[in-house]
């Protein structure tokens, strides 16, 4: 009899794994089919390149200011044009995607981990428990989050790593309903119960059944969340309050300002920058909903 049971254990967990293959293997099948979301993910796989290898492609200096003439059009030479400084408009435009990059993906991800403990939590059990969590979620929904965020980092300070920290901790509220949803539905189906009824501890139901199951739904709103992030950032260096040791797309808009008349090349190509990236993330969001839409799992149109 001891020697039978690590054998049916181990089959068990094989048929799991192979079943977490399969699940993974149609997933990608229903995203490629997305036309929108695989143009969307090789968006920001390219700015993620291009972010990673800027020392490398950037054809000057980020703060280089003899790349050109001062407030130069775009020519052979300098291809987006220069700014006021004589600084080269691509060159900063792709090291400002290291830091634009950075903030919105570290921003999204602090969120989604603090949002799905609180959803998750919340979501299991319930009572008391869920009507404090869910009140606090929804005071600090009815929040400006922009203008709160304006009003710490004037006080407490613009360094990068506080700027990640402020945007977290005023975007989780999102992943926290969807995740306290999602596990509400799923933790009244059968295999819970089943799972229940062998002897699963909190913990086990968590991970193994409830993660497993509403991961879709938090992957969708991380992307939209980078989006979010991304133009906060922007609109925080915007108006000074970013970190000027690290100058992404908003602070580059913000240095147009002054030129605007004399120099639209300084403020189209990093709107465009934040436009696209955004629209990216929105797109990836968009095609994961679907792949992860019943519809889509039984085919049906």
């Amino acid at each position: 009899m001891r020697g039978h049971i690590p054998e049916v254990t181990d089959t068990q967990e094989e048929l799991a794994e192979k079943r977490r293959g399969r699940l993974i293997g149609e997933f990608w099948y229903r995203f490629g089919g997305n036309r929108a979301g695989v143009a969307g993910l090789a968006l920001v796989a390219s700015f993620c390149v291009i972010a990673l290898l800027a020392p490398w492609i950037a054809p000057f200096g980020q703060m280089d200011s003899s790349a050109g003439p001062a407030l130069s059009p775009p020519t052979s030479r300098n291809i987006l044009g220069t700014d006021d400084l004589g600084r080269d408009i691509l060159s900063a435009i792709i090291y400002g995607a290291r830091p634009s990059l950075l903030v919105g993906i570290l921003s999204a991800g602090i969120a989604a981990i603090l949002g799905t403990v609180v959803g998750i939590v919340s979501g299991y059990y319930g009572g008391s428990i869920d009507d404090i969590l869910m009140r606090f979620t929804e005071m600090v929904m009815t929040i400006p989050i922009f203008v709160l965020a304006v009003i710490i980092v004037t006080f407490f300070g613009s360094s990068m790593p506080f700027v990640v920290m402020t945007i977290a901790l005023l975007i989780w509220p999102g992943t926290a309903r969807v995740t306290r949803s999602e596990t509400m539905r799923i933790e009244k189906m059968e295999f819970v119960n089943v799972a229940r009824s062998f002897g699963a501890s909190t913990r086990e139901i968590i991970t193994g059944e409830l993660l497993p199951n509403i991961v879709g739904p938090i992957v969708v709103t991380w992307t939209l969340c980078v989006g979010f992030s991304i133009l906060m950032a922007a609109g925080l260096s915007f108006i000074g309050l970013g970190d000027i040791n690290y100058p992404d797309w908003g602070y580059m808009l913000q240095r147009s300002m002054a030129f605007i008349n004399r120099a639209w090349w300084m403020s189209v190509f990093p709107g465009i920058s934040i436009f696209l990236v955004v629209l990216a993330f929105n797109l990836i969001g968009d095609a994961i909903s679907d792949a992860f839409s019943p519809k889509a799992i039984t085919g049906e149109k």
